[in-house]
């Protein structure tokens, strides 16, 4: 099976960029994240920052899709930032969001595992057929039944979040998916929600029917934020994966940022 992997990262209208992305590969297994930083310049970014090099390093020490193995290497990542946090000053309050998915090309299969609200979907047929769920306040009145997701979208309160790494007292809340199997055609989105609040879901799927390649889905996914931007616009960050048709070499294939 082979996967093309595209990224995005973008200030938006903000002094400097708190999300950062990352992703790992051999012959078998792929890694891809996306932390959202949150804590003022010289915090969000350095927690997501530090999240990131945490997963992505263990990660490449012992590759899988067992929930036990993310779980705890989501566990490592927040201790990690939760020991930066002892140098005070701007570290000491700073969290980041985290969405990850970790593919196994042999099984074609994908589990993802995520805390806060920067999100995942996959597609299906140009469809969202799985979407991880936000732990955030307005999530909980979605749940509730008082919004729906457009009005969640959009709500005054949307950026309050109930779970994010950097937690020294209480371990966050980690949702882990089911295995999930990739087949030929799909599409897989990984975002901030600098993306997701501007773009909407529908506009994710608008996005990419008008598209042919991944490179082709970021740039569209790009001039609709662009396009809708308000004064001070968040970062907003993505990461999309392709899973190519038969036929392909197998390897993992990852295009120019």
């Amino acid at each position: 099976m082979e996967i093309e992997i595209v990224t995005l990262t973008r200030q938006g209208g903000r002094d400097y960029n708190e999300d950062v992305y990352g992703h790992w590969y051999d012959d078998r297994h792929v890694l891809c994240l996306v932390a959202d930083g949150a804590g003022g310049h010289g915090g969000g970014d350095v927690a997501a920052a530090t999240a990131r090099a945490s997963l992505l390093a263990g990660f490449a020490l012992e590759p899988g899709l067992a929930p036990g193995l993310l779980r705890q290497l989501v566990a490592q990542a927040n201790q990690a930032i939760v020991a930066r946090q002892a140098e005070g000053g701007k570290l000491a309050a700073m969290r980041t969001t985290l969405v990850m998915a970790a593919i196994d090309l042999e099984e074609h299969a994908m589990v993802w595992a995520h805390s806060g609200d920067s999100r995942a979907y996959l597609f299906r047929g140009g469809a969202v057929v799985a979407r991880t769920v936000d732990h955030s306040l307005v999530q909980q009145m979605v749940a509730g039944g008082m919004l729906d997701d457009e009005g969640a979208r959009l709500h005054p309160q949307r950026n309050v979040l109930l779970s994010a790494l950097g937690s020294a007292t209480e371990p966050p809340q980690v949702d882990i998916s089911d295995r999930m199997r990739l087949e030929p055609g799909d599409a897989l989105l990984l975002c901030s929600d600098g993306v997701w609040e501007v773009v909407g879901d529908e506009g994710l799927a608008a996005c990419l029917h008008a598209s042919r390649t991944p490179r082709q889905w970021v740039d569209q996914i790009d001039a609709q934020v662009v396009g809708r931007a308000k004064p001070g616009q968040d970062n907003y960050t993505a990461i999309a994966l392709w899973v190519m048709p038969d036929g392909h070499d197998d390897a993992t294939r990852l295009m120019p940022a």
